[in-house]
């Protein structure tokens, strides 16, 4: 099983395909086994190195406060394992934030910034929900839309409490890579206005509407996604 200590914690992770390298960083509560079907399209043209977040699937899960620059630590160390000095980073959703935060302190490491269903900050009040993703939440519950190595509730509220207190809208403006935003219109977990916000605060920044909603990218516009991220990264 591919394993690397990394920022006190073991981190699971798997590398797909050839070529240069891309960081693909999965959302809240999710594992690599979600992801496959992304992972498979953008291996054509990349070597995809894909991990679980502390806290998820087959990676360390401390009961310990968590924080998003601490995640993007976890990344930053997992490349130095691998000896990857640079790469490519996609981050999805609650990655999004991770993804931002590494090329923000970490700029070195980042040749472009793919955010998917991401935002630089938390929404007040209560999140809403389409009805994809109500009806994820009950096959999850079920056992039929989750990944085969589920998350302990502790583990979950720590990476919920990382994601709710991370506000990097200040310094997007630092963001100093090719950049692009792929976002669904119908996004109520993430309203496609905060897709537009990092659009306006990250100079020369790419914006992608999608049709979908959050889980966009499982469902019917994968395909579309993928050939997206691939031409903005040059690889089509």
């Amino acid at each position: 099983m591919p394993t690397v200590q990394a920022n006190g914690i073991g981190i699971y992770y798997e590398s797909q395909g050839s070529g240069r390298p891309l960081l693909l960083i999965g959302g809240l509560g999710s594992d690599i086994t979600l992801l496959h079907g992304l992972i498979g399209g953008l291996a054509g043209g990349h070597r995809v190195i894909a991990f679980d977040n502390r806290g998820a699937g087959r990676s360390g899960k401390p009961d310990v406060p968590y924080t998003v620059e601490m995640m993007a630590a976890d990344a930053a160390c997992l490349l130095d394992a691998l000896s990857v000095e640079r790469a490519d980073v996609v981050g999805i959703s609650m990655g999004g934030k991770i993804a931002l935060e590494l090329a923000l302190s970490d700029p070195g490491r980042v040749d472009h910034l793919v955010l998917i269903g991401a935002s630089a900050r938390a929404r007040s009040g209560k999140v809403t929900m389409s009805w994809p993703m109500r009806l994820a939440g009950l096959l999850s519950l079920a056992g039929l839309l989750r990944g085969k190595y589920p998350q302990p509730d502790y583990a979950h509220q720590r990476q919920r409490a990382a994601s709710g207190s991370y506000d990097a809208v200040g310094r997007l403006s630092q963001i100093g890579v090719p950049t692009l935003i792929a976002h669904g219109r119908k996004d109520r977990s993430v309203p496609f206005e905060r897709a537009e916000q990092l659009h306006r605060g990250i100079p020369g920044s790419e914006l992608a509407a999608f049709r979908g909603g959050h889980l966009f990218f499982l469902l019917s516009e994968r395909a579309a996604l993928t050939d997206r991220i691939e031409r903005f990264l040059g690889a089509r």
